[in-house]
């Protein structure tokens, strides 16, 4: 890896483009490293896994309307959606808008934390819709998609966004702008021109993700997708995009994030290095953050020795900056507390996620939301006695420079009514590839086979594994067949109409 040090400049500094980050992850796109077989076989892993968790999500409000507005905008060849009919196609970025937001609805697909967060598994709906659209085989689309993962990851190493408030879709447009630039053998000026266009427009505040959280939460990692297939679209046609974007006088670097005198360092593979990023990345055994799962594998394993919730006075979560400002008590947001908030809301409350845990011994994508689940009075009691601290030791494992050493767990005090305790804690989630169960191809079969029953029928799972198995041999037939089909009849159109029809 080349470490890339990147600063704004003045306008009157005349940054050379060839020193552009926008130009270097043009560079990094257009090199044709071949793809290394265990990089092909997590990519085969991450796309069952994302098709999972939108067939969980199929029927759910949001991605029924977004999957509605897809179907709005047929083109043929375009691409598949997920849960229609295979003759069923939509003009590509609006195939990539409804599969992003069932991807992303249950948020239980993959993740990479460091500088930032991210959840990179978010590259393939786009990058997948442009080659069905295009026509392009398995090896195309497993070398675009291995470019978005480099990218967006590579970007969350060295470039952090929510210190400054802005949603981490700034890193997904451009990689995925990337990767169909991969995926579509295009030259280093139009994926230049994309990517500056894909980051202008998807810099946004991280008010999606703060107080009374919305289904926009979902729909956000889709949107970047969809402007990315516009990007790369535009630039095709000629057309160009801000610059410097990142470090122009008035670029994202001097406005957005740190400030005219920031310094930042991307760490970028070298000319010929191969394209691995993805193995550094991890999936989620329970649809919740992230920063929650080893949490939750925790409060399973506590709660055999708590017999009697009722006798808990308190329970403190030392944890790293991240986890306590963006789902904990730091975040003070009173909405992490309330019973009547949002499924999205409570998916960033570890104060809920952990009572529920300890209570249930277990966590359900559905069960543990529900509007019973969350007003259950006794899960209202514990809910509330749970708060967290920032533990510095707790916040350096988070950043550790060495990825076999990185922490996304926690330290627990349960505190009883007499005033003893019980003390535990965890570094990672267990399906973590350093925790107890780490998951390898056959836990994303599982995984698959569990969301996607009473959904989608075994005939089509098995259908649909047999593709995502192999699937940087896939040919260009096969890859516009690499979709999930609902039964005939089985998912409703939604009750209110949009503007288009």
């Amino acid at each position: 890896m080349i470490e890339h040090h990147v600063r704004a400049h003045a306008s009157r500094e005349a940054l050379p483009r060839e020193q552009e980050l926008a130009w270097k992850l043009a560079q990094v796109a257009t090199d044709p490293v071949p793809v290394e077989p265990d990089v092909a076989e997590m990519i085969g892993n991450r796309v069952i896994d994302n098709a999972a968790v939108a067939a969980a999500s199929l029927a759910r409000r949001p991605v029924a309307n977004a999957r509605a507005q897809a179907f709005t905008h047929p083109y043929r060849p375009g691409a598949a959606v997920f849960g229609a009919a295979p003759e069923v196609r939509a003009s590509p970025e609006w195939a990539a808008w409804a599969n992003g937001v069932a991807v992303r609805e249950l948020d239980f697909h993959d993740t990479f934390l460091a500088a930032d967060y991210s959840h990179p598994g978010d590259n393939i709906p786009p990058i997948l819709a442009a080659a069905q659209h295009r026509g392009l085989d398995g090896a195309a689309l497993v070398r675009g998609i291995a470019t978005g993962y480099e990218i967006q990851i590579d970007l969350v190493r060295g470039i952090c966004l929510h210190e400054h408030r802005i949603d981490h879709i700034a890193h997904l447009g451009p990689a995925a702008a990337s990767g169909i630039g991969t995926l579509m053998g295009l030259d280093a000026e139009v994926i230049y021109q994309a990517i500056g266009q894909a980051l202008h427009t998807t810099t946004a505040t991280r008010q999606s993700r703060k107080g009374a959280i919305s289904s926009w939460k979902a729909y956000a990692p889709a949107f970047a997708g969809k402007a990315a297939i516009e990007a790369v679209d535009r630039a095709m046609r000629g057309e160009g995009a801000p610059s410097p974007i990142w470090e122009g006088e008035d670029g994202v670097i001097a406005r957005l994030l740190s400030g005219p005198a920031a310094r930042y360092t991307v760490p970028l593979p070298a000319p010929g290095e191969p394209k691995r990023a993805i193995l550094d990345t991890y999936t989620k055994e329970h649809s919740a953050e992230y920063q929650s799962q080893a949490l939750i594998d925790l409060a399973r394993r506590l709660a055999p020795r708590i017999p009697d919730l009722s006798r808990v006075a308190e329970i403190v979560i030392r944890t790293s900056h991240h986890t306590h400002n963006v789902i904990g008590t730091g975040a003070n947001d009173p909405q992490k507390t309330d019973p009547d908030a949002s499924r999205e809301t409570l998916d960033h409350s570890i104060m809920y996620i952990f009572a529920v845990s300890l209570e249930d011994r277990d966590w359900h994508h559905e069960r543990s939301y529900t509007p019973e689940r969350a007003h259950r009075d006794s899960t209202v009691s514990l809910w509330r006695k749970v708060r967290t601290l920032e533990d510095q030791e707790w916040t350096r494992r988070y950043h550790d420079p060495d990825p076999d050493k990185r922490a996304f767990g926690g330290h627990v005090t349960v505190v009883f009514d007499d005033g003893t305790t019980l003390d535990d804690e965890l570094a990672v989630a267990d399906a973590h590839p350093r925790g107890a169960r780490p998951f390898a191809r056959e836990q994303y079969l599982q995984k698959f086979r569990i969301l996607a029953d009473g959904v989608i029928e075994p005939s089509e799972q098995d259908r649909f594994l047999d593709l995502a198995c192999r699937i940087e041999t896939l040919d260009a037939a096969e890859v516009r067949a690499l979709n999930l089909a609902a039964p005939p009849g089985t998912l409703e159109a939604p009750a209110n109409g949009g503007l288009f029809r």
